[in-house]
């Protein structure tokens, strides 16, 4: 074979450049732009791209669910079983990352993860996040259910952090409307956590035998009750007689164990709306969709063990700073607060908890060879 002339070489090497580098960026723009074109969504992407989650199996010991789930992930039966556990969290692109951390977390830590049925809320977005969510776990058991941001957008008031103003934070207060009616217990989780333990210990919680106990929450009762209400409330007796012979605590609402029976027959939906219509005619409190949970359940319900909530891990609201581990066991670690640690590790300062999470995150890098 003739050895190339000297002069072509330049011209070689350009034509390399050009169909290894340029070529691919050019595709990558125009599947973009048609995603775009395509998509009548609120936003039409998602900035980063995640890998596949390994598969996880149950152990021997785990009850057999002989049902088959179909290509929509939707199967009834496998849905009402008395043997499937289910979660119930939030999803849009903010949070994206953190919610297949959390997925990830859910299942690797499970004894019986092939019986967890995840319940996904969106209020945007719906086919796009599903999608992602397939991808990445595609022997995930789900189903999407899209959220109307009108429901709740009318009843919300502004708080001390724009972040809490987001209508689907209030989606939590309507999934016994979405999710179907043969469900009798959900484990709610926020987005910005990980479970070390297995979520059937969780979600096994007994809430006894009283109609009126409908969840289960890490509580607080050190916490300065008082603050999260003004002096508005406080200083009308009609309101504050609400906690009259209750032994009301702080609660967090971002891990909860829920009875969708007792909530159905108890119409808590709406005793939690009435409390935001006052809201908009007086301001009662500050704090987004915690305050009205406080009002109707504070001081009715099951304490979980601390060691489910290690929270506050996102730090104060105001400013973020690191926090540290609570003394205690950990089953559950949560990013609470301001800060989240995906943020904080692509900024690269992130706080020493934050490698906790870093395990969990599915992120695909950009010179990552996983398929």
């Amino acid at each position: 074979m003739k050895p190339f002339p000297k002069s072509k070489p330049p011209l070689f090497l350009f034509f390399l450049f050009f169909c290894l580098f340029l070529l691919p960026c050019l595709s990558s723009s125009t599947t973009t732009n048609n995603n775009s074109l395509n998509s009548n969504t609120t936003n039409s992407t998602i900035p980063h791209q995640f890998k596949e989650a390994p598969q996880f199996y149950n152990s021997p010991t785990c009850p057999t669910i002989t049902t088959d789930i179909d290509e929509n992930h939707n199967n009834d039966k496998y849905i009402c079983s008395d043997e499937t556990i289910h979660v119930a969290m939030t999803l849009d692109i903010t949070y994206i990352r953190g919610s297949m951390a959390a997925i990830l977390s859910v299942l690797q830590h499970s004894s019986c993860p092939e019986n967890i049925f995840f319940h996904f809320i969106c209020s945007s977005n719906t086919s796009l996040l599903s999608n992602t969510i397939s991808k990445s776990f595609p022997y995930l058991k789900f189903q999407v259910y899209n959220f109307d941001n009108s429901i709740v957008s009318g009843l919300i008031s502004t708080s001390i952090r724009s972040a809490l103003d987001c209508p689907l934070n209030y989606a939590r207060s309507y999934l016994a409307n979405l999710i179907p009616l043969c469900v009798q217990r959900v484990v709610y989780l926020d987005s910005d956590l990980i479970l070390v333990d297995d979520i059937a210990k969780l979600s096994a919680t007994d809430l006894g035998q009283n109609e009126d106990t409908v969840l289960a929450a890490p509580q607080y009762c050190n916490a300065n009750f008082t603050s999260y209400f003004t002096p508005t409330f406080w200083s009308n007796p009609s309101l504050s007689l609400t906690f009259a012979n209750r032994e009301a605590c702080y609660f967090n609402t971002g891990v909860m164990v829920i009875d969708l029976v007792r909530w159905r027959s108890g119409d808590y939906t709406t005793k939690i709306e009435e409390w935001m219509e006052l809201q908009k005619r007086m301001r009662i409190y500050e704090l987004g969709s915690l305050p009205p949970f406080l009002l109707v359940f504070a001081g009715n319900i099951v304490s979980v063990d601390h060691r489910w909530n290690q929270h506050g891990l996102g730090g104060d609201n105001f400013r973020g700073l690191c926090r540290d581990l609570h003394p205690g066991p950990v089953s559950l670690l949560h990013w609470s607060g301001k800060g989240k640690p995906w943020v904080r590790l692509d900024a690269n300062r992130p706080c020493p908890l934050d490698a906790l999470w870093a395990p969990y995150d599915l992120l695909q890098t950009p010179f990552s060879f996983d398929s």
